[in-house]
């Protein structure tokens, strides 16, 4: 593959100024018509005398927001990162604690990595488990049940302080 000096030229400052390779092959055929496979590009390269730089690394992403504040009146949770998918926080205007109660099994339930009940502010019960592929369930004891929102917004924020304890 041979260029004239002129074409030499301008094909050592595309590269200087950064082009990768497959788009230096592309050029050179646009512009000057001169067709070559990827190895006989990268020879050119060579014979050029330029060293091809390298890519710029990735940028680092940005920091995570800071966490909603824990409302007055509630115990904070252990230092920890809230399991994944149920929030450790009640949002504004919920009350906490609401006669909602959690207890973990001491001994867990098979095919599951933690397991436990919870009583709602009704007096309804449920089993709830997180399986080892960390996805949760809850089963109500009286079939069809749905607990209130507030009641599981307050679940959650009790089960969450559970599994901190737990190291979950």
């Amino acid at each position: 593959m041979q260029l004239t000096e002129e074409q030499a030229q301008a094909a050592r400052r595309w590269l200087e100024d950064g082009m990768k390779l497959s788009d230096f092959q592309k050029r050179l055929e646009k512009d000057f018509g001169v067709k070559g496979t990827y190895m006989e590009v990268r020879m050119l390269v060579d014979d050029l005398r330029v060293q091809l730089k390298d890519p710029e690394p990735p940028k680092a992403p940005e920091p995570a927001p800071a966490p909603a504040p824990i409302p007055a009146g509630i115990d904070p949770a252990p230092a920890g990162v809230p399991a994944a998918g149920l929030p450790g926080v009640l949002p504004e205007g919920v009350a906490p604690g609401g006669g909602v109660s959690v207890t973990v099994d001491t001994v867990t339930r098979p095919g599951t990595l933690t397991s436990g009940s919870v009583k709602f502010s009704d007096g309804q019960t449920a089993g709830w488990y997180l399986d080892q592929q960390g996805r949760f369930g809850m089963v109500p004891a009286q079939r069809g049940y749905r607990p209130s929102q507030e009641d599981l917004q307050t679940f959650q924020m009790h089960l969450d302080r559970e599994l901190q304890k737990l190291g979950i």
